[in-house]
């Protein structure tokens, strides 16, 4: 299976990216193809409304950004997508935002099938973040391969890296 893991952290050295990386050391134990999108280090703005994307541009963006390089990987290659973000203020952080709205000019794509969510946050601040997952999961067509968020310390942690490198093993 492709996997496009969706880094949303701008931390270098973050929770969140530890997570990914170990999630992917499973899953590419286990023959799947991975790729990883550092989305922080890319210049995504936000959908502007527009409307050009299903008004004239036949489901291509009116903005020309690093969107562009995303778009052939998530509706042609990538069979499942990873969002990984942590949680800031009980939400995904500003870069997957702004990256979830611009999935608006896609549609649904035809490659993706499946969907996971990572995050790393504090206690008790998922509730709206893991909503909203499961209303693009639904919006996708998309099956839930699993939520896995950690916190405090959680994060890091042997156990926790370990759960998930077995949850890629998994798939």
């Amino acid at each position: 299976m492709n996997i496009l893991v969706l880094n949303g952290s701008p931390r270098a050295n973050s929770n969140t990216k530890a997570h990914c990386e170990a999630f992917m050391e499973g899953a590419r134990a286990k023959g799947h193809e991975v790729e990883m999108i550092d989305i922080a280090k890319m210049k995504i703005t936000g959908c502007l409304g527009c409307e050009y994307c299903h008004a004239k541009g036949e489901g291509k963006c009116v903005q020309q950004d690093d969107m562009q390089k995303i778009y052939p990987v998530l509706t042609q290659w990538a069979e499942m997508i990873v969002i990984a973000s942590p949680i800031y203020y009980w939400g995904f952080s500003g870069h997957m935002m702004s990256l979830i709205t611009r999935f608006y000019a896609i549609g649904k794509p035809a490659a993706t099938k499946y969907a996971m969510f990572l995050s790393s946050g504090s206690p008790g601040v998922y509730d709206a973040p893991i909503s909203e997952y499961k209303s693009i999961l639904r919006f996708f067509g998309a099956t839930n391969m699993g939520i896995i968020t950690a916190n405090g310390d959680e994060n890091k942690s042997e156990a926790k890296l370990k759960e998930l490198r077995d949850f890629g093993l998994s798939l």
